[in-house]
């Protein structure tokens, strides 16, 4: 299935490559959730609240009234969680802060902040919780993909995967460059856990979309969308 992204930064929609650099921007909200409309999830992401800077909370709420959204960014408390619940979502996108440091030497999963999931799972339900789990150069990366951890996404999802009915992958390496995505990389993150997964992090291609689902994968797209470069059909409805 492909989920379309929608990223938003000062009151505006806006693509970023590797989480940075500032591609394309857009006013017309309305529009990209006129050609939304119909497709079963839309992933909305909060980039001023993940970093810290500010939130898009009133156009959050706006967008997830008229789409069925995911929605992430700065989830950071389990009240937070119950917010974005509140205001439509249909399911709470975590990341960072499932994540904690460690010491050198620690067992990988004193990664995990376990008790943080457990109450997000308490305050929203596990069939609402995705678990984000990005990844470069082969580890996990938080706060903005900054921070790298000595785990891997294979060590994240085996921990994780009592508190989350599904994961969000993002293969941060290719985020934004339009080069294809590393198929075997997130099936490797697939075969390891029972939970459904979500892939991101440069899929371009109906072919990437078709193979991840024929592996059982969603295909979250954002750039090759707003670009152009992969024109997008409303399914069909049975």
């Amino acid at each position: 299935m492909l989920i379309p992204s929608i990223d938003l930064k000062s009151n505006r929609i806006v693509q970023l490559v590797q989480g940075e650099k500032l591609a394309l921007e857009s006013h017309d909200v309305d529009g990209w959730i006129a050609r939304f409309r119909g497709f079963p999830a839309v992933q909305l992401i909060d980039l001023d609240a993940a970093m810290a800077t500010g939130n898009n909370d009133a156009l959050v709420r706006y967008v997830a009234a008229r789409l069925p959204c995911r929605v992430g960014g700065g989830v950071r408390t389990a009240a937070r969680a119950r917010e974005l619940v509140d205001a439509g979502a249909t399911h709470v996108i975590v990341g960072s802060s499932l994540y904690r440091g460690g010491r050198a030497g620690d067992p990988q999963d004193q990664y995990i902040n376990v008790p943080f999931a457990q109450e997000l799972v308490r305050e929203v339900g596990q069939s609402r919780l995705i678990g984000a789990v990005d990844s470069k150069a082969g580890q996990v990366v938080i706060h903005g993909w900054k921070t790298s951890l000595p785990i891997t996404a294979v060590d994240a999802v085996r921990t994780l995967e009592p508190y989350c009915d599904e994961f969000l992958y993002t293969h941060v390496d290719r985020e934004g460059l339009l080069q294809g995505t590393d198929l075997p990389a997130i099936l490797a993150v697939a075969r390891a856990t029972s939970r459904r997964l979500i892939a991101a992090g440069g899929i371009t291609t109906q072919d990437e979309i078709d193979e991840l689902d024929r592996h059982g994968v969603d295909a979250v797209v954002g750039m090759a969308i707003y670009t152009g470069l992969l024109r997008v059909n409303v399914p069909a409805t049975e």
